[in-house]
């Protein structure tokens, strides 16, 4: 190794330039990842292909500028150099660096990293009076020579610059070695790719517009930004409060908060968030941003609006419609940007005639409201009036209105089903392939006729529990992914022995493989309306790894000895074991055995074909297994209750299909007391493996927290409560439970579900966090009641709970030291946390936004005034000055009920209780509000309120369409028979989504039956599932049009 000295200028957080010399380390063994080579670097891992024409190596400007082309995967054989990233990365942030990342990560891209700057040959230390982008450039074509000849000269090598001087300088230097610009490469080597010609040009006449507008525009619409070094010593000293910026959907040209993060070292007397008001003192930070933001003095603080307001058309306030004062600020420095792809609408042939003088220059809407418009040059706007198009920003300069951006690429036609789907999963940043041929190959071989069996040799490390224990699964109808069974057994000693049986994914999933490195960084499976996109392949999820019955699999086992009575836990274990489940029952069943129903015995297929005396007697030990689990459960869950756990109210559906695995029903999920038998299980041996793996790995154990909520956040809570005489006390999670077990109307049970739901949405997130990033104070889960946490029961579906099986592996299997070096460090746990809590959230919001499209759907095309399917009943749960918030129990739908529309109008009642519009006044008071016309006639709404609703789509041709509630009657809705049959109901939801379905599958078939029959067949073959049955891999499905996911807590 080789030790020499390197040069850095750094700025103090004075301002200072300092200069820094930092030892640099060379070394002659820095491998080079590809299948050339001969000189005997290692082999494992993701290598290049040999199998390529030639190698290209992009300098470090065309990485900075054309990154999006270089991700597309016809572009083979790249390597990125060690000096292009650091260039990246210190020039384009984190969200850009971690692509690149990502991008070399993907199996499926032919790409790699060479770390030039430490191998000893190809490292180059740079010259006085040289600066950095020539140093920059010179280091890249030195080490593709290196490279070149390292391959002995078996692979030419293309590197692609912008830099004209280099073309000139090294063009014709070494043989072999071509050097020429980004544009020549392309219209070269990949003439026919005409999507990266597109991008290409696009990128290029984006850059070049941001130029000449910067040449001719000196005037400033924004306050420049100040220098990062100011900012970090404003944030230390306590003068800038640095934070994340949400702008507020319904209010985004005026309202943003900036929600604090708590990095300065001094503390803050703010008990809220801050508010930035208006565009300039938003300056040009974007949704999400971390910004740095100064307060501004306390007689320019504004109050947020309380009205109800409709996003497109009002970005005025209206008089007297502020609450109290809150704590203003303005951004002076963005600390990070998070950009990211954006769904935009290019403007209608009126819109663009109206734009003005240049026609290439355009000014396109995001899908997203909070989302400022973006302008783009194109040639292509008129063509692209109808569809939906990603862009991406990439300046937003002070003396410009409006961000600059390039087009990226169309997704598909406004309205259409699966263009829509598209701009949800763009809008969100999933991004899902099919898993690629390479992941695959890592899959043990299982099909109907050569089942997957057991490894003799793995078979003698493992317990074996396959005839001592009767084991079972409950779940829902049509489940595939069996990720979890259940034991109860009488030992000899008398006590009784609690189980529970995880699937060993990681068995199947070694660290760092390629399929370990996709499921990581999809995080999570993916959960639509009509399709799911899965975290593992399916031969794993749907079998392997599918605690099924009848076969024998791997499993991680939890067992605990409780005392006979009491049900004390005495003792735990954790093993590695083999299970045969017995039995795969369905809830419905198992609740049925639970309370002596005979009838559901038919319908548990392993009873079918035995005897009498056998069946019966096999069917006493379930049935006696099933309640005394259902009595550990109730123990344990008495036990939390002690503790102050919540029950949180949500509604939840169940999907119910036909044999050919379409929709067929959607029915609301029954409370059944089995539900809380399993989960309680599930809860205990999390807690249990969260307290093993924190006592074992103290600063790097991956836990699951929930902070106390914010008592501001339960305001409204306990003013809606009030107003039916409820007191809540939310000092502690135990008083909030009680409280809310008291809050229950016995005239209307709607009341007690939506007071949870309220306390629901004041929660803070549950988030996955390293032990060694935070004190064990703050381990503790709210919700649950429980000190410590974690995920461990869903590996299938979920990435935190690999990483979690491996923490139990290594802390009480007694596994090799390959699987303790293979225990992330807190530092590269924290980031993985932070991946995972990110990934969670996207999933959520992709959950209710596809959610929100089918209903929309559903009833865009009905006609409100004959159609009865428009018209149901509501509770009012908030007041607003100028309406209403309404839920709609039939459908789980919340929306907004104007009470004063845009002509002024006030809502007045005829003497059937039917409304019309009147001129008048509205006068809001806490818990109600009262219309007023002029001729002195008078309706008061208040909370809870029962009222009759028609059930509209507000259409957006450049944002999602959303549901719009209009009240028609001041009086509980009214059906033909005196209560709603829950068939009826159900048949309701059911039309929902199978109407949706088959109206786009019908014009989907009539416009590309061809393409439709190729995606499916892609489907097919990489194991990624389309369709309805998606709904098997789900036990319960939250409706999230009643809960809102930035308060989801889910343990």
């Amino acid at each position: 190794m080789l030790r020499t000295e390197k040069v850095l200028q750094l700025r103090s957080q004075q301002g200072r330039s300092v200069r820094v010399v930092r030892e640099h380390y060379l070394r002659p063994d820095v491998p080079c990842r590809s299948a050339l080579c001969r000189a005997g670097c290692p082999g494992d891992g993701k290598l290049l292909s040999d199998d390529v024409t030639h190698y290209v190596v992009p300098d470090w400007k065309v990485v900075q500028d054309y990154l999006e082309i270089l991700e597309f995967p016809e572009l083979k054989g790249i390597i990125f150099m060690q000096t292009a990233c650091q260039a990246v990365q210190h020039q384009k942030g984190r969200r850009q660096y971690n692509k690149l990342r990502n991008l070399v990560k993907d199996a499926r891209h032919d790409c790699t990293v060479f770390a030039n700057e430490f191998h000893q040959h190809s490292y180059r230390p740079r010259e006085k009076g040289e600066s950095m982008e020539k140093w920059q450039t010179r280091s890249i074509y030195n080490a593709a020579v290196w490279y070149y000849n390292h391959c002995l000269g078996q692979m030419p090598v293309v590197m692609v610059t912008e830099d004209e001087d280099a073309i000139r300088q090294y063009g014709n230097e070494t043989e072999g070695v071509f050097v020429i610009s980004f544009k020549n490469y392309l219209d070269n080597f990949w003439p026919d790719l005409k999507a990266a010609h597109e991008l290409f040009d696009s990128i290029l006449q984006a850059r070049h517009e941001r130029e000449t507008e910067s040449q001719e525009n000196n005037g400033k619409e924004y306050p420049e930004h100040l220098p990062m070094e100011i900012l970090e010593a404003g944030i230390k000293s306590g003068r800038y409060i640095q934070g994340t910026l949400n702008v507020n959907k319904h209010r985004a040209q005026l309202e943003a908060f900036v929600r604090l993060q708590g990095f300065g070292s001094k503390e803050t007397d703010l008990q809220s968030d801050i508010l930035i008001y208006g565009a300039r003192a938003r300056n040009r930070a974007i949704h999400g941003d971390v910004v740095a933001v100064e307060l501004l003095p306390l007689q320019e603080w504004k109050g947020r609006i309380v009205a109800l307001c409709e996003n497109e058309t009002e970005d005025k306030a209206p008089a007297d419609t502020t609450g109290d004062p809150m704590p203003t600020g303005k951004v002076v420095g963005i600390i990070q940007k998070n950009w990211r792809d954006y769904v935009v609408t290019f403007p209608s042939k009126e819109e663009s005639q109206s734009q003005g003088r240049n026609a290439q220059k355009i000014l396109v809407t995001p899908w997203d409201y909070r989302i400022p418009k973006i302008r783009i040059s194109t040639q292509q706007a008129e063509a692209l009036q109808e569809y939906r198009v990603v862009v991406r920003i990439d300046s937003w300069e002070s003396n410009s209105v409006y961000p600059n951006g390039h087009f990226v690429r169309v997704l598909g036609r406004i309205g259409d089903l699966e263009g829509e789907i598209a701009a949800i999963l763009v809008e969100n940043s999933i991004s899902i392939a099919p898993f690629s041929e390479i992941q695959m190959s890592e899959m043990p071989m299982s099909s109907s006729k050569n089942p997957w069996k057991v490894n003799p040799e793995e078979e003698k490390k493992r317990l074996n529990l396959r005839d001592t224990h009767l084991i079972f699964s409950i779940d829902p109808k049509g489940c595939e992914d069996v990720d979890d069974a259940l034991s109860v057994r009488t030992l000899p000693n008398g006590n009784l022995e609690l189980g529970v049986h995880i699937a060993d994914v990681t068995y199947f999933v070694a660290a760092d493989s390629y399929t370990d490195v996709e499921a990581r960084a999809r995080a999570t499976t993916y959960y639509l309306a009509d399709r799911r996109y899965d975290m593992l392949p399916a031969v794993l999820s749907a079998d392997i790894c599918s605690l099924l019955s009848g076969v024998d699999r791997y499993a991680v086992s939890v067992l605990w000895e409780l005392e006979r009575e009491s049900y004390e836990i005495l003792r735990v274990c954790y093993n590695k074991t083999i299970i045969r489940s017995a039995y795969k029952l369905v809830y419905e069943v198992a609740q049925g055995l639970l309370d002596g129903d005979t009838s559901v015995v038919d319908d548990i297929l392993e009873l079918k074909d035995l005897d009498e005396r056998t069946r019966k007697k096999k069917l006493d030990e379930l049935v006696w297994a099933i309640s005394k689990l259902t009595d550990i459960a109730r123990h344990v869950r008495a036990k939390r209750d002690s503790c102050g756990a919540l029950e949180l109210e949500g509604v939840e559906i169940r999907v119910q299909l036909d044999d050919k695995k379409n929709i067929h029903d959607l029915i609301p999920k029954q409370p059944l007391e089995v539900h809380e038998t399993v989960a309680e299980c599930m809860i205990l041996a999390n807690h249990w493996v969260a307290k093993k793996i924190s006592e074992h790995f103290p600063h790097q154990a991956l836990l699951r927290q929930h902070p106390p909520p914010r008592q501001e956040f339960f305001t409204e809570l306990r003013e809606c409560a009030s107003a039916k005489g409820f007191p809540i006390d939310t000092r502690s999670n135990k008083t909030l439970a009680e409280s809310l077990d008291k809050a229950d109307d016995p005239l209307d049970p709607i009341v007690n579900k939506l007071l949870r739901s309220m306390a629901t949405h004041a929660m803070s997130n549950a988030l996955y966090f390293s032990t060694g990033s935070c004190s064990e104070e703050e381990f503790h889960h709210y919700g649950l009641a429980l000190d410590k946490y974690t995920h461990f029961t869903s590996p299938i579906r979920r990435y935190a709970d690999i990483v979690v099986h491996r923490l139990l592996m290594a802390a009480a299997l007694k596994e090799t030291k390959d699987v303790k070096d293979k225990v992330l460090s807190n530092k590269d746990l924290e980031e993985l946390c932070r991946h995972i809590n990110n990934r969670n959230r996207a999933a959520q919001h992709a959950q209710k936004q596809s959610t929100e499209l089918f209903q929309c759907m559903y009833f865009k095309d009905k006609t409100p005034e004959t159609d009865e399917r428009c018209v149901a009943d509501g509770v009012i749960y908030s007041i607003r000055t100028n309406g209403v918030l309404v839920f709609v129990p039939r459908y789980g739908i919340k929306g907004a009920a104007y009470m004063k529309n845009k002509e002024g109008l006030v809502i007045s009642c005829r003497g059937d209780r039917s409304c019309e519009w009147k001129p008048g006044s509205l006068q809001r008071f806490q818990n109600k509000i009262t219309s007023t016309t002029t001729t002195g006639e008078s309706v008061t709404l208040s909370l809870f309120d029962h009222i009759t609703v028609k059930i509209l789509v507000q259409t957006s041709r450049c944002h999602a369409d959303t549901i719009k509630l209009e009240i028609i009657r001041n009086a509980p809705y009214q059906t033909s028979a005196t209560e709603v049959s829950q068939k009826n109901f159900n048949m309701v939801k059911s039309d929902l989504v199978k109407e949706v379905s088959q109206s786009a599958e019908k014009a989907q078939n009539a416009q590309e039956k061809a393409k439709v029959e190729v995606i499916e067949e892609e489907y097919r073959e990489y194991c990624q599932t389309k369709g309805p049955s998606l709904y098997q891999l789900l036990e319960e499905i939250r409706d999230l049009a009643l809960l809102d996911v930035s308060a989801d807590i889910r343990t």
